[in-house]
């Protein structure tokens, strides 16, 4: 996964568990594609100030990712929904050629998926 993607997934699930300046800061990072100089000289803060803040930021969210895996978790689970609705349209497109051993293994496919 794109390294830019990547932290905006991780911000996506875990945002709330930083401060309002580090979720300020990433956010204007990543979201406006502002420079460390830019957020710098607007918040009154050393470049290195902004790095650190970010810096801090990216290891929580990496961190409770590495712990609880969620984003990888509904990573496989789009994944595996992008192969069931596949498959399903191919039945959809030649009926006639369903078979029981594609109806069982999109099954197969959702029993992970069930919550």
């Amino acid at each position: 996964m794109e390294e830019k993607l990547k932290m905006a997934m991780l911000f996506d699930f875990f945002g709330e568990l930083l401060t309002e300046k580090q979720r300020e800061y990433f956010r204007l990072y990543y979201d406006e594609d502002l420079s460390l100089a830019e957020i710098a000289q607007n918040n009154n803060i050393s470049k290195q100030g902004v790095r650190d803040v970010i810096c801090r930021s990216e290891k929580i969210l990496l961190e409770t990712e590495k712990k609880t895996g969620t984003v990888e978790r509904f990573e496989k689970m789009r994944r595996d929904i992008d192969k069931i609705e596949g498959r399903l349209k191919k039945i959809l497109e030649n009926p006639a050629k369903r078979t029981d051993a594609e109806i069982n293994s999109i099954i197969e496919l959702l029993q992970p998926l069930k919550i």
